[in-house]
């Protein structure tokens, strides 16, 4: 494959220009990190941003980061953490799950895919931080969107629009995003050997309470075997609700919280270096790490046990307080894709994603949930406004799209 790497939009422009005239697409990708995501790309060409690249501004007072989208996501984290701040997101590394290697990705991906961590649930998505951008779109323009603030002007959302596109409307070359402090103090509350269904009542206990749980997450004993964190108990399912803040606040939620959780069964705490450390496995999945086939679904938080259910040998994890429940399964051509959504049907509502298989398998099962009808009519007029040509990620997200 052909890559081109441009260092400017102008660059990137121009190479756009030329593809979209030309009828030949592109795949767009960053440093690389999640070209496993979705449908592969059928391009005989590649543009890499991983050379538009640099903070362009970081404004601690006003909480306002500005870099262009090849950034890497490490260097962001670095200049956040010398002033005391974060990605609220908790943007998650599934390098290691799509088998490309940690520690890659860039600002502009993580974006580009909306990917959020734990702390979604009481954050909000990256789509909810991302405040303002410059782009290329399918004509080999460059345009911008949004701004430095959260309210800017009426009209369309266009970051909203962008986060979540994968790259199929426009190639991002500068993103702005809202940045939060740095919680002073982290600690965990576990409960160990409870059932799915235990546990995601245990974790609605914890997330309804008034102690401002930011995460709220489960490990079935299989899951939390892979984990080589200090004071979990082998042999046992681990369900933990997190509480960040100062330190007093902290202390004294926690303890509330082991008390009104007590019904539950033994009540134990993490504090900030092993909480840190088992929120990181979750944000990253880790304990599905080698799963040949990897699916990601989104379900109301106690239907998720229902679900499960239905898939008996699956490798387990459930995030968000059980909203997000992820799957780990043996390679099969299909990806499982029928045995998964007919579990997933038997929830009240909800949507599956495809995180990682073969290449031929995620092009003979729909990575994400199908569309049809007004929704699918939507999406393919919006991908011709900004992509008449069709040359972006042409057939990422769906066929045709």
């Amino acid at each position: 494959m052909e890559t081109h790497a441009p260092a400017t939009a102008e660059e990137a422009a121009k190479l756009v220009a030329w593809a979209a005239a030309e009828g030949q697409p592109l795949e767009i990708r960053g440093a690389g990190s999640k070209r496993g995501l979705g449908r592969p790309v059928q391009a005989a060409r590649t543009l890499a941003v991983e050379r538009i690249a640099g903070i362009i501004d970081h404004d601690p007072a006003e909480l306002v980061l500005t870099a262009r989208a090849g950034t890497p996501l490490a260097e962001i984290e670095t200049a956040l953490d010398a002033a005391n701040q974060q990605l609220a997101f908790e943007p998650p590394d599934w390098g290691a799950l799509l088998g490309a290697g940690r520690g890659r990705q860039t600002l502009g991906g993580v974006i580009a895919c909306n990917l959020s961590g734990p702390r979604r649930i009481s954050a909000g998505a990256a789509r909810d931080h991302f405040l303002g951008f410059q782009a290329v779109n399918g004509r080999g323009e460059v345009f911008k969107g949004g701004g430095r603030v959260v309210k800017n002007v009426t009209g369309y959302d266009l970051p909203k629009l962008m986060a979540g596109s994968m790259g199929t409307l426009a190639v991002l070359t500068e993103v702005t995003v809202k940045v939060l402090p740095r919680p002073e103090k982290v600690r965990t509350v576990l409960l160990f050997g409870l059932d799915d269904a235990r546990a995601a009542a245990a974790m609605a206990a914890g997330l309804k309470s008034a102690h401002e749980v930011s995460a709220a997450a489960h490990l079935p004993a299989q899951a939390a075997s892979r984990l080589a964190i200090d004071h979990l108990e082998p042999g046992k399912a681990v369900t933990a609700i997190r509480v960040e803040g100062v330190g007093p606040s902290v202390e004294a939620r926690c303890a509330a919280l082991r008390t009104e959780l007590a019904s539950f069964g033994t009540v134990e705490e993490l504090h900030s270096l092993n909480s840190r450390a088992f929120w990181q496995a979750v944000r990253d999945a880790s304990p599905l790490v080698g799963s040949p086939v990897v699916w990601r679904l989104s379900v109301p938080p106690m239907d998720g046990p229902k679900v499960a259910a239905h898939l008996p040998t699956a490798l387990r994890l459930y995030d968000w307080g059980g909203g997000l429940l992820w799957l780990g399964l043996p390679d099969a051509s299909d990806a499982h894709a029928p045995l998964v959504r007919r579990a997933l049907a038997t929830a009240a509502s909800g949507h599956a994603t495809l995180l990682r298989a073969p290449d031929s398998a995620r092009l003979a099962a729909a990575p994400f949930e199908p569309m049809a009808g007004a929704a699918a009519s939507l999406a393919k007029r919006v991908k011709d406004s900004f992509d008449p040509a069709g040359v972006l990620n042409p057939g990422r997200m769906a066929a045709g799209v």
